[in-house]
């Protein structure tokens, strides 16, 4: 039997979390009779859905690893994927799978699952696209006709999330299977970095496949009261679930943030959000403004982590912490190690910026599936690197100058586009931005602003030159400025820089 598990609300529907794991028993009951055991691979192409927690859920009582998929890859990645991680079952929602069928290896048992209610309104899916292609199993049938699995259950193989592969293929982290120790510092962890304890009751807002939204959803669903499942984020749905549900904790990404904060101030201020004890925020920097904006309006309960998927939680830092140094990433937590080195390998002294290195000890080890010498690189004196370049304060607080591959060089100066984003994020009118390296003949590099304007609001380019004179130094200052009604992104509010970087290097003829 599946240890007990916390109920979960989708739309208006609530699932007890004894009926959940009646499920997942059953799930792991049917996948087992397909043949998966302990250290195999099951492969998820689900959007936010029940069936997600069934699976993952399912592959983890029988020790195997779930290997979920970003949906919005194209198929030749989805493929490559699915070769790469060894997968020996697929589950995915049915209109995903159907323009997959040609790519899809005999070998793989597929197993398809109908779109909830609640999915195919907030993706607009026909009811023919949520069909089961024909040829293929359907999820719900084949779990309600196995028998619950009741074997033993070796330690759980967890996730093998896949990078997104913006600097090339992407790449599957695999972890060797933790120790009790290791779980037990996991939850500990947890705790700190996403204030997840027992009967919390939290929001699945981000993708549940990316880490940590992910991360966030199953320790909440191991320890806490009640999860409810957004489809997909909604900024209005989200404060009207918060004050229905009395949640306690949500998961932001700072592009939430934003879409929070554009929301009218009636409609902002009309929803009662008095339960909010932690608000748990990563995967991206947030924009100073944003998270000042932030904390003026939810008090100080605004949380911040840095953390990666190859690495876990690394630092955290409170509203209170980071009000005294904005910026900061926080200080190291309980089981982490950062260290700054230069390009030479030798460490650098507080303020000065080079490479991040970091471990989290709370960890087991992981590799890059198929791939040890990516594995190798990354690692200098037993820490790994993410790309990411930044620096410790005195105090060590750590601060993220930006990712290395973002960096630009122009006529020899590294300049960090965060930076520049930041400045321009406190521009009104500009819901977000990105900047970015484009050729130059003379400085070699030249930076390049992508703007995405509020719905309804106008800016200029000269709006944005002004704005900056006085937030920049002068050569931070982008030589050419683009406006969009949206920005590439994935649904974890992450922008694809390289799909605008790529027009400008390819128009000059060097690859990128």
């Amino acid at each position: 039997m599946t240890q007990s598990l916390a109920d979960i609300v989708v739309g208006d529907r609530l699932i007890e979390g004894t009926t959940l794991a009646d499920r997942i028993d059953r799930a792991a009951g049917m996948l087992h009779g397909l043949g998966v055991r302990a250290g195999d691979v099951v492969a998820l192409l689900l959007r936010n859905d029940v069936v997600f927690l069934e699976a993952m859920f399912a592959a983890r009582r029988l020790g195997a690893y779930s290997c979920p998929i970003n949906w919005h890859f194209p198929p030749a990645d989805i493929a490559y994927i699915l070769s790469d991680s060894g997968a020996t079952v697929l589950v995915g929602h049915a209109d995903l799978l159907a323009g997959l069928r040609t790519t899809l290896d005999t070998t793989l048992r597929v197993l398809a699952a109908t779109p909830s209610p609640e999915v195919a309104a907030a993706h607009r899916l026909s009811p023919d696209a949520c069909r089961t292609p024909d040829g293929l199993a359907d999820w719900d049938t084949a779990v309600a006709d196995a028998r619950p699995y009741d074997g033993p259950s070796p330690p759980p193989g967890g996730n093998m999330p896949y990078t997104s592969g913006t600097t090339g293929r992407p790449k599957g982290v695999r972890r060797a299977s933790p120790t009790p120790e290791h779980l037990a510092r996991m939850a500990a962890m947890t705790e700190t970095a996403l204030g997840i304890t027992p009967g919390v009751r939290t929001g699945a807002t981000g993708p549940l496949y990316h880490t940590a939204p992910n991360t966030h959803v199953t320790h909440a669903m191991l320890r806490g009261e009640r999860v409810v499942l957004f489809p997909r984020f909604d900024a209005a749905a989200t404060l009207a679930a918060i004050e229905r549900h009395r949640l306690t904790n949500i998961y932001l990404v700072p592009t939430m943030f934003v879409r929070l904060l554009a929301l009218p101030e009636a409609e902002r201020r009309r929803h009662d959000l008095s339960s909010l004890r932690f608000v748990a925020s990563t995967g991206a920097p947030c924009p100073p403004a944003v998270k000042r904006a932030m904390i003026d309006w939810l008090g100080p309960i605004i949380n911040e982590t840095y953390a990666g998927s190859e690495t876990g939680y690394l630092t955290a830092v409170s509203s209170e912490e980071w009000l005294a140094r904005p910026g900061t990433a926080g200080r190291a937590i309980a089981g982490a190690t950062v260290r700054i080195y230069a390009d030479d390998g030798t460490v650098c002294p507080p303020g000065t910026p080079g490479t991040i290195h970091v471990r989290q000890d709370a960890y087991p080890d992981f590799t890059y599936v198929n791939s040890p010498e990516a594995r190798r690189a990354v690692e200098r004196d037993g820490l790994i690197t993410m790309g990411d370049v930044g620096y410790l304060d005195e105090d060590g607080y750590l601060f993220i100058c930006d990712r290395a591959a973002d960096m630009v060089i122009s006529g020899g100066v590294n300049i960090y586009p965060a930076q520049i984003e930041a400045a321009l994020m406190t521009l009104p009118g500009i819901a977000d931005c990105a900047v970015f390296g484009i050729p130059d003949a003379e400085f070699g590099e030249a930076l390049a602003a992508a703007v995405q304007p509020e719905p309804g609001r106008t800016v200029t380019e000269e709006d944005v030159r002004q704005h900056l004179e006085g937030e920049v130094a002068r050569y931070m200052i982008p030589k050419v400025v683009t406006f969009h009604a949206s920005l590439p992104r994935e649904d974890s509010g992450k922008i694809f820089k390289r799909v605008l970087r790529t027009p400008y290097w390819t128009q000059a003829g060097r690859l990128i």
